[in-house]
């Protein structure tokens, strides 16, 4: 690829949404040169407010500073709806790597309209918890739902048609789908103290699903992704055009026959020469319908193994 070319792209989603047979197959192309090389892109013109984010991670903030026992009131295992604390979660297991805790907390929600199969949602459709210390918590979430539900399946639409496939190829699967949200606090040094040798705020892993859509900030102990050409390399970051970055999971590299990879990442800890740093990101992870079967592989059962992989109680 040459230097004009970046292995990681920022795609503007304008003209896929509104521009013409040219200007859409150039978009499909870039799409998938990039999840061919990495596995992640960058997206601009997506249409999520900025200013909502940053209400969420400000009353998310709130949260996270109260003290560890009114927290506790909403701790869960990885896979649930409400908090995980310190020393819940090691990502570097999904890759069977034996790693320490991952350095953060979460407070996680997913899928929670009921499909009226009572088996199915009894797994993947529950409740979600709000928490009562920020009530504002709430509507700002669920705008932020609603938002990401519309972008990701103008997301897999592109992706189907960059596979070569129908635009519906993949969003015929996500009729009723699942879905995970969770927002990541990466408090600094002072709050989780010197990291272990190979601990990360979260550690080497591929996600699990299909695609990832993620808004993070940027730090010195930030995203890091891998790639063949470059290695652990810093993850691009475009405030300037308000870019998304997006990534592909496991099931979408195996649904795509092997063309596209699934993105490998990790998140560096507190750094030694800024120790206080503090990050948060909002990662929304969208998958397609229970009962869907993926070349040959049950994609929730798929979901859930790596889910429990993960966990550490």
């Amino acid at each position: 690829m040459t230097a004009s070319v970046p292995r990681i792209p920022t795609v503007d989603l304008g003209p896929w949404l509104t521009g013409g047979a040219e200007a859409r197959a150039r978009t499909a192309a870039a799409v998938d040169a990039a999840l061919r090389t990495a596995g992640f892109l960058l997206v601009s013109g997506h249409g999520v407010e900025r200013s909502l984010r940053a209400e969420i991670r400000e009353l998310a903030r709130g949260f996270f500073r109260l003290p560890a026992s009114a927290k506790e009131a909403y701790a869960v295992r990885v896979g649930g709806r409400g908090w995980l604390g310190p020393g819940t979660e090691a990502n570097g297991y999904a890759e069977g790597a034996e790693t320490p805790p991952d350095l953060k907390e979460s407070f996680s929600f997913a899928s929670d309209e009921p499909t009226g199969d009572p088996a199915v949602d009894a797994e993947w459709f529950l409740p979600n918890a709000w928490p009562r210390e920020v009530p504002g918590l709430r509507p700002a979430v669920e705008r932020y739902l609603t938002a990401m539900r519309t972008l990701s399946d103008r997301l897999l639409g592109l992706l189907g048609v960059a596979l070569g496939e129908e635009e519906d190829f993949f969003t015929r699967h996500t009729a009723h789908p699942t879905w995970g949200f969770n927002i990541n606090w990466y408090p600094g040094r002072e709050v989780v103290g010197e990291p272990q040798p190979g601990q990360f705020r979260i550690g080497p892993h591929t996600d699990f699903g299909t695609v990832t859509v993620l808004d993070r900030q940027s730090g010195k102990g930030g995203l890091q992704i891998f790639t063949d050409e470059g290695g652990w390399e810093d993850a691009p970051y475009d405030p300037e055009a308000d870019a998304l970055t997006v990534n592909i999971g496991d099931l979408m590299a195996h649904w795509s026959g092997g063309r596209w990879r699934s993105g490998r990442h990790r998140v560096l800890p507190p750094p030694a020469d800024a120790p206080a740093e503090e990050l948060m990101s909002l990662v929304y992870f969208y998958e397609c319908d229970p009962g869907t079967v993926i070349r040959g592989v049950d994609s929730h059962a798929h979901l859930r193994a790596q889910l429990d992989a993960i966990a550490l109680d």
